[in-house]
Order: C-alpha cells, then structure tokens, then sequence
C-alpha cells in the first residue's frame, strides 16, 4: 500500500500554531494539500526578555531559543551546539558557527563532554526541559549557565478541538515533546476519538499513553520526517 491508497484521518497539531502550520505544510507537500487538517494549539510561545550572561559558547537544545538569543546584543556569530537538524539549520542561516548537533539532548550532552572545555558556556532553554543538561554538564566538570529565554504557555482547548475529541473518529496526533503529551494527556481525557498518536520520543510517548482508544508509536527519527513516518505506519496498521 502506498502512502496515498492510505486512508484519510484527520490531523490534529496541538503545538504552537507556527510549528503547527509548518508541519501541516510538511505533511500537505506529501499527501497532497486537501488531507484534512485541524490546528488547535494547546501550548503557545512567549519569549521571557531575560538578560543573557556571557559565555563563550552557547547551546540551544530548542529551535524556539533562537530568536531571543538572535536578538540579544553580542550573540551574533558565536560558536553553539544545538539539537536537531532544523535548529542547525535555522542557526546557520543566522550567522551562527554550528560546532556540533545531536538528535537529542541527552545525546548532545555526550557530544559536548567529549569535545575540549571551551569556558564558560550557556544553555538557552525554555522553560520546560525535559533532561538537565546544564545540570549533566556541570556534573562532568564544565561551566554552563541557563538562561529561560522563553516560556511555554498552555492554552486551553478549543471547542473546535473538544469537537473532535468528542467525535468516534479517527485522528493523527503527532507529539512533539513530553510537555506537549502531557497537555494532550489532559485535554483528551474521556475522548471518544480513536486516537493514532505518533511520540517524538519514549519521554513524549510516555506523556500520554494512558489514553483510552490509542494507537501509540514512537518515530524512528525524532524529527518530522521521522513524526510523519511514524503516522504513516500507524494508518497501515490500522487499515490493514
């Protein structure tokens, strides 16, 4: 079965509406424009405007960290170590040195610790995390500040989103972090949807497996492409 023969769930994005609308832009480019698709935030991003300290270099383990620290005078062009392919990317576009990525935090941490002290360091993070990278790192004898350079706010569900949750339906979820779970978690709590859930991660996954009516699996990749694949094989799963 190919991915178009596929039967057509509805997708639901649940994180900040403009990753919401970039997956959905990522999703369409594979499966055509018209698949159904419903973005409901249940988290959105503010930045905190907190003043950065000075290090020589910097970590970023979320793509959300970039523009505070972009916009933070005497960061342009300093040497960073981040997470994720997309968040290299987006940091070398703005004039960022990329000394090394990881697919994941906890991953990054065995990078860095490998690499030669560099001084004093800063991790600018969000303010949820779900491993303590500064805390590792500091353990194995390196200098890293925090900085909470934004914040994940909650939103409640809208009652668009209490809509289909309430419906015997079918719905792609992908689940881009354990907080985002979590959120999910709460607001799908007595749903009646059929639920194909697709984790970033264990920890993500973990987040909401108590779900009733769920297909849960975790990507291969903690990536979008890898998000998408894993929703791909969750509809052949369930059509087969």
């Amino acid at each position: 079965m190919t991915d178009r023969n596929a039967f057509r769930p509805r997708l639901l994005l649940t994180r900040p509406r403009a990753g919401s609308e970039r997956f959905a832009r990522q999703f369409q480019a594979r499966f055509g424009a018209d698949w159904p698709i419903t973005i409901a935030p249940l988290i959105e991003i503010e930045p905190t405007e907190v003043e950065l300290p000075a290090a020589n270099v910097l970590i970023i383990t979320s793509e959300q960290a970039i523009a505070p620290v972009v916009n933070a005078p005497g960061w342009a062009g300093k040497p960073v170590y981040c997470v994720g392919p997309r968040t290299s990317e987006v940091l070398r576009r703005n004039g960022f040195e990329v000394l090394g990525t990881a697919p994941n935090a906890q991953q990054l941490f065995a990078l860095i610790s490998a690499e030669p002290d560099p001084g004093p360091m800063l991790h600018a993070r969000g303010n949820e995390s779900a491993f303590p990278l500064a805390q590792k790192l500091n353990a194995a004898g390196r200098n890293v500040q925090e900085a909470v350079v934004y914040a994940q706010v909650p939103q409640s569900p809208s009652k668009e989103l209490q809509e289909l949750l309430d419906r015997a339906q079918p719905l792609l979820v992908p689940v881009f972090s354990p907080n985002s779970g979590r959120l999910f978690a709460a607001a799908a709590e007595g749903a009646h949807a059929r639920l194909r859930v697709a984790a970033i991660s264990e920890a993500a996954a973990q987040a909401c497996s108590g779900l009733a009516h769920t297909e849960l699996r975790v990507a291969a990749k903690p990536s979008a492409e890898g998000l998408i694949d894993a929703l791909v094989a969750l509809m052949r799963d369930s059509s087969g």
